[in-house]
């Protein structure tokens, strides 16, 4: 009986892995039917064969660190419950997925399958947009384009341009990475057309920070392959970028006095920024409690703010970093740059041991996937957005399970 249960689990987290990164290009909830189904069912396998839940992998210790930190920050919340159920279940969520991920994953065959997903969903949120800027409204939500400073902007299933500008930033590498360095003959044809239909989705979003992303994301994958001629025909396209802008970018970057920094943040964020540090500065060592920023933001706000900007009550830092420094201290960064260190480190040492071919292109890849989040993560608080934070700690469950592939006689 229990061994009947056991491999009817073992399904269910087999293709929820699958599916997962697909459904974030639906909506937030078969998403979140998807998140569910495999935690419960992680769980559950786990329970049945009295199993420890987290395997060892290279980031143990700092996420476990960075679980204790968002505890104790509960300590200076104004909001128990928001903290408890956004901030501490919601972190825990995250890393049950990561570990059922880092653990479950099963062979080449489920990993090909992933990308599948991942490509299919890229490919549905690019046509998406497509649909919505030639019809005015997306056919999976019904969402309309965003206009700012004369540009239309597609949104697609999602929010905002810029939320849709992290999901694609976030998946859009592995895809580059192996239409690069993998796919030949007429397979490599197939897969430049999907890279050139992701190019495309990630420009309609006309969101800085996502192109800034994917460029740093392939800038990358040439550095790290040795790719001279990409590594040229990007610096190339930077030389040659601003006078490909359209009209309404040019004098955007007139108006802010052609400053780097407001070009790419916009005055607004500016002034949430500065407001931000007011909150660190108040509670510098634990934070002001996990899920709480956007509640104590009012408090924090400057007078008069930067620029005279006005900037709404009830905000997001639109920064991760300032995010999670005003909720968890700088203690809680501390950790977190430990662990992106102990990440990179691991997804490293991870890439050196493998000898497959299309496994190495993987990981390389993912490891791009998520330096784009992350850059996006400048301006963006998108490990607090519910429906993009997921895919950050998917793609670090799914680089650490990598590792399962690699020889055990070499060494570490």
């Amino acid at each position: 009986m229990t061994k009947n249960i056991v491999k009817y689990l073992d399904y269910i987290i087999y293709w929820t892995i699958v599916l997962l990164p697909f459904s974030i290009a639906i909506a937030n909830a078969p998403m979140n039917v998807f998140m569910g189904l495999l935690i419960v069912s992680f769980l559950a396998k786990k329970i049945l064969k009295r199993e420890r839940i987290f395997i060892k992998t290279a980031i143990n210790l700092p996420l476990l660190l960075l679980f204790l930190i968002t505890c104790l920050s509960v300590l200076n919340s104004i909001n128990f419950k928001d903290s408890l159920r956004g901030g501490i279940l919601r972190l825990l969520q995250y890393i049950l997925v990561l570990f059922a991920i880092a653990e479950e994953l099963k062979d080449q065959r489920q990993i090909k399958r992933i990308i599948f997903s991942i490509v299919a969903a890229l490919i549905l949120a690019s046509v998406d947009e497509i649909w919505q800027v030639v019809t005015g409204r997306d056919f999976i939500r019904g969402y309309a384009t965003i206009v700012n400073i004369g540009l239309l902007r597609a949104t697609a299933s999602f929010k905002d341009s810029n939320t849709l500008g992290i999901y694609l930033s976030a998946i859009a590498p592995l895809i580059f990475g192996l239409t690069l360095y993998y796919f030949k003959g007429v397979k490599k044809i197939a897969w430049v057309f999907v890279s050139l239909l992701a190019l495309i989705g990630l420009a309609l979003t006309y969101s800085r920070p996502t192109l800034l992303a994917t460029y740093v994301a392939i800038f990358f994958l040439g550095v790290a392959r040795r790719n001279k001629l990409l590594v040229a025909i990007l610096i190339i396209f930077t030389l040659v970028s601003p006078f490909l802008l359209p009209k309404s970018v040019k004098d955007w970057a007139k108006a802010v006095d052609y400053n780097p920094i407001r070009f790419m943040c916009n005055d607004d964020r500016i002034a949430v920024y500065l407001n931000s540090l007011n909150m660190i500065k108040d509670h510098p060592i634990i934070g002001l409690g996990a899920n709480t920023f956007m509640k104590n933001y009012k408090k924090y706000k400057e007078s008069p703010e930067y620029r005279n900007i006005v900037t709404l009550d009830y905000m997001y830092a639109h920064n991760n970093f300032l995010h999670m420094a005003a909720e968890i201290g700088l203690v809680g960064f501390g950790i977190f740059i430990f662990l992106l260190y102990k990440l990179f480190a691991g997804c490293r040492n991870i890439y050196k041991r493998l000898n497959v071919h299309f496994l190495k292109v993987v990981s390389l890849s993912l490891s791009a996937c998520l330096i784009a989040f992350l850059i996006n993560g400048l301006t963006e608080s998108s490990l607090y957005y519910s429906r993009v934070a997921i895919i950050f700690w998917y793609m670090i469950g799914l680089s650490l399970a990598l590792d399962k592939f690699t020889p055990p006689f070499l060494e570490n």
